[in-house]
């Protein structure tokens, strides 16, 4: 789709369609974004060459993904190319797999899901399971994820999911630059972000849930407009 002024900036969804909850309700709503998005099937991706053309990154709901390693490529060349990425669910637990691996040097680190014997098992079952379930969230002060709330200290949101990040990793990925901005009541991170980067946002929970026609999450808000700023510069 174009604009009077050219071409609309483009999201890539990438996942497997239909594997999630989520994306049904991701289809009722991503054609009031100010943005267009496209669905990127994980087996389709070869490397960053197959994302050329993408000014945005949303790794949806759905692991364990048909291509993980399509998917980890994904979210490093939105990493170290200053791509807007948003990652949820599945999007949040690969986000720190590719960091653990790449920047923390775990090179084995992976999810259970994948492998139940990982030498590295950095996404584990979570101690309680959040399938369908709405929680309190505690944000970081200065977050750019708290930015999103109006810095408020704490929401409440909404999960769908099993597995999480293993707590003995948890200290070792925030020594290697990982800001946890989104926390349980227990002390357990929810969501990640980079510093320094344009938008590098991952959450467990799942905004797409609680969005709708007329009702879109303020995180999808912000992550499109993102999208479209970063567009505007290339334009």
């Amino acid at each position: 789709m174009t604009t009077a002024t050219g071409p609309r900036p483009r999201i890539a969804l990438i996942g497997d369609h239909g594997k999630s909850p989520a994306h049904a309700r991701l289809d009722s709503f991503r054609h009031e974004l100010d943005v267009d998005t496209e669905w990127v099937p994980s087996e389709t991706i070869a490397g960053p060459e197959s994302l050329e053309g993408f000014d945005g990154i949303w790794v949806v709901p759905g692991s364990p993904y048909e291509n993980k390693d399509g998917v980890l490529s994904a979210v490093r060349h939105a990493r170290e190319n200053g791509v807007p990425y948003l990652g949820t669910c599945g999007g949040f637990q690969h986000a720190l797999i590719e960091y653990a691996r790449t920047v923390v040097g775990l090179t084995d680190a992976d999810d259970v899901q994948y492998d139940p014997e990982a030498p590295t098992p950095l996404i584990v079952p979570l101690t309680c399971c959040l399938a369908g379930e709405q929680a309190p969230l505690l944000l970081t002060a200065g977050s750019r994820l708290a930015a999103v709330y109006d810095d408020a200290e704490m929401t409440t949101e909404t999960y769908h999911c099993k597995y999480g990040l293993n707590a003995d990793f948890v200290e070792r990925l925030a020594d290697a630059g990982v800001l946890f901005s989104g926390w349980d009541t227990e002390g357990a991170p929810r969501a990640a972000e980079v510093p320094g980067h344009p938008f590098f946002i991952g959450t467990l929970f799942q905004p797409e849930l609680v969005s709708g026609p007329g009702n879109v999450h303020p995180l999808i808000k912000a992550f499109a407009a993102e999208v479209a700023a970063r567009a505007a510069v290339a334009a």
